[in-house]
Parts: C-alpha cells; structure tokens; sequence
C-alpha cells in the first residue's frame, strides 16, 4: 500500500486528469456532506411529521382520528384534517425538530396573545424549514419564532447553534477515500469546482468520472493569413478568473483540458492553457493611507489635491478598461463552466456587476463564486496560482479517531450547553496570560516580516528577542497558524526563497519539524526559487546536520548551479515570449497587407498590437483631464523644472567627459 501511495501522489493529482486506477477506486466520505457529530433526529422527525401529514390527507378512511404529536382526539376527519393545517400543529411541528417539548393549545394561544406585533401578514415569511409550500398559515408561525428568536438569541444555546451554523454549513472541501491508499490519508476536491446542480446529486463519483479530459498534444501550425490559430483543446471546457483591488486588475480564462510539455530537462509534465489573460493597474490607493478616493470623499468630502484629481481619473479610467475587456470577452466567458471573481470593496464589485450598460457579469449567475482560499495582489502569477490550488487535488493525513472524539466532545459540551440555556449566565470573558499575550505578539511581528521578505529583519528579531527559530505560531488553531505553524512554513508557504535561506543557515530552523496537517517546509513550497534554497542550505550546511530525507529535501545544490538554473529558465521563458511576438507581428502584417495597407508603422509594434502610440502632447492633454486651471498650472511648473534638471544633469556629465578627453 505504500508503494502505490508513493506511485499516485509522486505528482501532484490533477483533479480533471485523475489516473483511472485511482479513479475507479475512489469512494466519497460521508463527513463531506454531514458535519462530525451531527444526529439524525431533525431528519427523522421531519420524515415522521411528513407521513403523518401524508397518511392523514390522503386516507379516505382516515385512519386514527387523534394527534399524537398534539395529544388531542378528533370526533371526525374533517376536523383532524383541519388540525393539520392549523398554526398549533404547524408550532409542535417546529418544537419537535429543535428537540423541545410540544405545547397544548391553551399555552399556544397565550404565546399569540402576547406578540407584541401584528401577525396578519405584515411580517410573514416562508421558513425554509418547511417543505409543504403553504404560505398564507406562515403568517402567525413566523412572527411567533421570530419573536422568540429575538427573546432567546443571547443565551448559551443560541450562541453555540450560531457557532454551528455559521456560513453556508458546507465545508468548502469534499473528501474522497481510497482503499489503495492508507486508512488515514484522504483526497480532497474544491466544492467549488461542480456546479450547483451537481453538488446535490447523489452520485458525486459519477460526475467527477464525467469531468475526466484527455491531455492535448498542443502542436500549434500556421494557417496563411489566419495567423496562429487556437488549437482544439482551448474550445473545449474553460474557466474564467477575475481579481481586482487596490487598483490592480487580472482577468484570465483558462482551459480546463491540460496540455502535455517537456521542461528544459526533458521530463514531461502537465501544463495550463491561457487562452486569454489580461492585467490593468492604475494609481488610485492613497499611499500610506490605504482606502480609495471615492471612499475617502464619501467619508470626508471631496478633497481638492493634485492626487486626489488623478485617484479620480484613475478610478473611472480603470473601470471602463475593465468593461470594455469584459464586453471583449462576452463570448469567453459566456461559454465558460465557471466564473471565479474576487472583488475586494463596494466600487469594485459595482465596476465588475455594474449595473450597467452592456452589462456581462451578474452576481445572480449560478456559475458565479468566490475562491475558496486566501489571495494576494490581483496579478497574472496570482491567477494562475489559484487555478493550480483549485485544480489540484488535496492530500491530508489526519487521524481518524482523534477526529471522531472530538467531535463527541463538540457534541457533549452542545448538549450540556442546551440543557442549561433555561437558566441564562452572565459570559465570562477569558482573559489571556502574559505569556499567550507575548507569544500574539511575537507572532504578529514575525509574520508580518516574513510576508514583506525582510529576512535580515525576521533574523535580527529572533535573536534579539531570544526566540527559538521554531517558534509556533499563537493561536495554533487558526486555520493559517494551521498550515503555516513556524517561521520555516510560513517562509515556504510564502515563495520567499531569501527568507527561507536565511532561517536555515543563519537562525538554525529545523526543516523536519511539521506543521499541523504533518508536512515539513519544503512540501508546502510553492516555487522552484524556494524549493532550491532547501538544496542550497543543505549544501551549505553539510548531511549531518538535519535528517534532510526526513525534510523531503532532494539532493544538495550550490548556490551558483542554483543561480544557472533560474537563469536557464529565465531565458527559456524569454525565448518562447520572444517567438511568440514574433509570430504575432508577422500575423498582423499579413492582415495589414491583405486590407490593402502598406507595411505598418513602428508605432503599432510593442505591447499593445495594432495600437498607435501617443504623443506626449496627447498624453499631457489626457493627464490634465478633470484638473482645475491652478492644478494644471502646477502640474506643468513641476514637469518644466524636471525637464531642466534634466538638462543641467546632462550639460554637467558632458562638461566633466570633455575635460577628462583634454
């Protein structure tokens, strides 16, 4: 068994090109659609309620004329029928499901008695608890739950059930076993990645087997004027990813049918395939601020600066380049499976969902939703990274056991909590020792320098501060603290290869010590960068200083074979940029010449194809939009004394040249 683990997870699993061994092996767990410790008695009592109500409306004999639930008998069945559909039984109905004692009927009409509200319907809504359809009868229901929800929602219960309850209930994760696996190792796949109707079929098996796709062979060919064209496995199944904040925009649209490559040392690996990718950036944070200027005047007025008239332009200009990608786009994304958007801020969201003109995307669209994970600056690496971490199938090793008692636990301390709601507590608030209000502390600054990659300045504060280099994070049940649970893991996790590098050789950090999902540092790298930094500490430090097998850290590499390689790389990237510019120019002047136009000018070469450059008068005149007289005025007086700065600093060197030449 653990020679086929090594041989299924020697690679990253790629969730739409599954091994068929694997995937016919595979059996989903229960606890991805049920939480630990959640009992079936609401289910069954709903089950029960809906026979009942079942047998009593369509027995035309009618069956026993009495209410169980109600404790009450009937002379007929017309009057049982009636009992049915009454408010009182609607009530126990609900009392029953939340495991509280049922009430008669004298009680029942004191609780309507005291509702300090009209129930005629002003206030009436369906519950989603219930499955009859019947709106008009919900009218006194509501409002009588209503009420004692608002009554009850400061006691212990309600506290723990808003615990239990909060979000949309569904892990964001559903976890599949296999028996060529071992007992304590699980497979995880992104809710997020099935629609909606298929995360509420009941084979989920079944559509994860449907979604397989072959790897295409991408051998692109020219076709005489159509350029370059799209091989067949971009028009098949894509997805679209979309980031924007700060006044950073990515977009990309990705095909979900991967493509089979060699890397510059021959091994074939799976690779993406961009269909179409695009980044904006424009100047409309308030530096050292933070926050937008439309923020800041909705909040302090309108402020009459010369960078607050640029934040302004900024923020319309960005907006309409982004709209106008989108509408360039509108038949990409329409023939996308899903659509991930992440849209930090209210003048983000209304820039991508509008409402407006044209509009392309709807928050209303089921294909819609949201990373399931953390994300940083809106960029076309960081895009491409979340697709990786959405595709990539999850490999946890937890122990079973320990999560089914503390899921025991969780339930114990809900139902001791549920029995004592009746005598309401004052809450106590849990105070922090000293020692847990340094180790907030230390963790706060640490991670703050690590995700800045100061690496002298992450040094210079554990030694200073006498901290052992692998310090765990406080409070370790954080999801964060969690992956990340040491200065090593954070370094790794964070693609920071100096930082990594210097807490190896300088600070002494063990690279075997694990996080919480049992992983060493070098398993959570995210880049080569980092991951060579492990091979050069090791060289640097020598064998027998850690047990480096037990670290998963390949063979030894010296810092400067470290260096080639990267620029190896580099220049292999920057030759297949270089090939494809060129193919693309050689395609535009193809069509230049076939519209009957002569070569085309050296303006519409560069990054933006097929575009005439603009002159700096234009570009002046289009930096001046929007400004007063006086903010013009001085926005010429600042370019005019840099122009003859400029000038003096070239007149100096030629001055100096002249009289060493003498």
């Amino acid at each position: 068994m653990a020679d086929k683990k090594e041989e299924f997870l020697k690679r990253p699993l790629y969730v739409f090109d599954l091994p068929h061994e694997l995937l016919l092996t595979l059996q989903l767990k229960e606890s991805s659609f049920q939480s630990a410790g959640q009992t079936d008695g609401a289910n069954e009592a709903r089950a029960a309620a809906d026979a009942y109500r079942e047998k009593v409306e369509n027995d035309p004999n009618g069956g026993s004329t009495a209410c169980g639930l109600c404790n009450i008998s009937f002379q007929g069945l017309a009057d049982q029928r009636r009992h049915v559909k009454s408010d009182w039984h609607g009530y126990n109905l609900k009392q029953k499901l939340r495991g509280l004692k049922a009430v008669n009927e004298v009680d029942f009409e004191k609780l309507v008695g005291d509702l300090d509200e009209s129930i005629s319907g002003s206030d009436s809504s369906i519950s989603e608890d219930e499955d009859d359809g019947s709106a008009g009868k919900e009218s006194t229901l509501s409002a009588l739950l209503k009420k004692q929800a608002r009554l009850h929602n400061t006691t212990d219960a309600d506290v723990v059930s808003q615990k239990k309850k909060r979000g949309s209930g569904s892990p964001p994760l559903i976890w599949f076993s296999c028996p060529l696996l071992p007992s304590n190792t699980s497979l995880g796949v992104y809710r997020a990645l099935f629609t909606n109707s298929e995360q509420h079929t009941l084979d989920l098996l079944d559509v994860l087997r449907k979604k397989q796709l072959k790897p295409a062979q991408v051998k692109p060919t020219q076709n005489g004027s159509n350029g370059v064209p799209l091989p067949e496995s971009m028009t098949g199944p894509n997805v679209f990813l979309c980031m924007i904040g700060g006044g950073h925009f990515a977009a990309m649209i990705v095909s979900l049918t991967p493509k089979m490559g060699k890397k510059a040392t021959g091994i074939e690996e799976r690779q993406a395939i961009v269909i179409a990718h695009k980044t904006f950036h424009r100047y409309t944070t308030r530096r050292k601020q933070g926050g937008s200027q439309s923020a800041n005047d909705s909040a302090k007025g309108a402020a009459h600066s010369a960078g607050a008239g640029i934040r302004r332009y900024n923020e319309v200009a960005l907006e309409a380049e982004v709209r106008a990608l989108l509408s360039e786009w509108k038949e990409l994304i329409a023939g996308s499976e899903l659509l991930f958007v992440r849209a930090t801020g209210t003048t983000n969201k209304k820039t991508l969902f509008g409402p407006y003109e044209g509009q392309v995307l709807r928050q209303n669209d089921p294909r819609v939703r949201s990373f399931p994970f953390s994300t940083r600056r809106a960029t076309q690496a960081e895009l491409m990274r979340a697709f990786v971490e959405l595709t990539r199938m999850k490999v946890s090793e937890v122990d079973e056991a320990a999560l089914a008692a503390a899921a025991a636990e969780d339930q114990r301390r809900s139902e001791l909590a549920t029995k004592s709601a009746s005598t309401p507590s004052k809450p106590v608030e849990s105070k922090i020792s000293k020692d847990e209000e340094t180790a907030l502390l230390h963790t706060s600054q640490i991670q703050a320098l690590i995700r800045r990659s100061k690496a002298p300045a992450v040094i210079s504060y554990i030694s200073q501060n006498s901290i052992s280099p692998d310090f765990i994070f406080h409070p370790p049940t954080t999801q964060a603290n969690h992956h990340a649970s040491t200065p090593l893991h954070l370094a790794a996790s964070s693609n920071s290869p100096t930082v990594v590098l210097a807490l190896l050789t300088k600070a002494g950090a063990d690279p075997t010590t694990v996080n919480g999902e049992g992983k060493p540092p070098f398993d959570i790298a995210g880049d080569r960068a980092t991951r060579n930094a492990f091979r050069v500490a090791r060289f640097e430090l020598g064998e027998d200083k850690w047990k480096w097998d037990a670290a998963h850290c390949p063979a030894p590499l010296s810092k400067a074979e470290a260096e080639e390689r990267d620029a190896s790389g580099r220049a292999e990237s920057q030759k297949l940029e270089a090939e494809r510019r060129k193919a693309e120019t050689e395609r535009l002047e193809r069509e230049t010449v076939a519209n009957g136009g002569g070569k085309p000018s050296s303006k519409t070469t560069g990054k933006a194809f097929g575009v005439t450059e603009r002159t700096g008068a234009e570009l002046r005149e289009q930096e001046g939009r929007g400004l007063t007289p006086e903010m013009r005025a001085k926005l010429e007086r600042e370019r005019r004394a840099r122009a003859a700065e400029e000038r003096m600093r070239r007149m100096a060197s030629g001055g100096s040249g002249a009289g060493a030449g003498r």
